[in-house]
């Protein structure tokens, strides 16, 4: 078995783009998920060669290097828990991160910073404002109902934070209809 990582995958349409450039060359994929692809036989260099190319020209890398592997497993991770998880248990982003790279949490963080520019702990927070912008443009949760699915200990939290990434309360931004929201892989 052999993986293969892949830089931009956030969502379901993503995996189902990358089964498709599989399937057109012929490899049938053992497993896709954010980031990840899993291949019975390792690829030959031209199939390695045109699969690259074909997801680059459909906005995906293969990563070869292992700490940019590292990193977007990080940010699998995260986007994972935060976008498509309920977040009212009281899990630790470090011990969960930790516990399934089996990495040291000081050496995850300080490449992530090095390599990406800002710490874990932001990308988590600008993940979860994302969650919260989505889950306020629906308008089918009140904001103590977003704060308990978004991990927040409190709505006060929740504002403050919000308030600190966006410049606007999250009721302003509701009242203003605003619907710009940034897209998972370019944050």
């Amino acid at each position: 078995m052999e993986k293969i990582y892949i830089k931009s995958m956030v969502c379901q349409r993503c995996i189902y783009a990358v089964e498709q450039q599989l399937n057109a060359l012929g490899i049938t994929p053992l497993n896709v998920q954010l980031g990840e692809v899993t291949i019975e036989q390792p690829l030959t260099r031209d199939q390695e060669s045109v699969l690259k190319a074909n997801l680059a020209a459909i906005g995906f890398e293969v990563l070869d290097d292992e700490k940019q592997k590292l990193i977007e497993r990080i940010k699998t991770i995260v986007i994972e828990k935060v976008h498509y998880q309920e977040g009212d248990e009281k899990l630790k982003f470090s011990a969960m991160l930790s516990q399934q790279l089996n990495k040291d949490y000081s050496y995850l963080s300080n490449l992530f910073s090095e390599v990406e520019g800002i710490t874990i702990e932001k990308f988590i927070i600008e993940q979860k404002i994302e969650r919260v912008k989505e889950l306020l443009i629906y308008d089918e949760l009140n904001l103590s109902e977003i704060a308990f699915k978004t991990g927040y200990s409190s709505v006060a939290h929740l504002s403050a934070q919000f308030k600190k990434i966006t410049g606007l309360t999250p009721s302003a931004f509701k009242q203003m209809g605003i619907r710009s929201r940034k897209s998972l892989d370019k944050i």
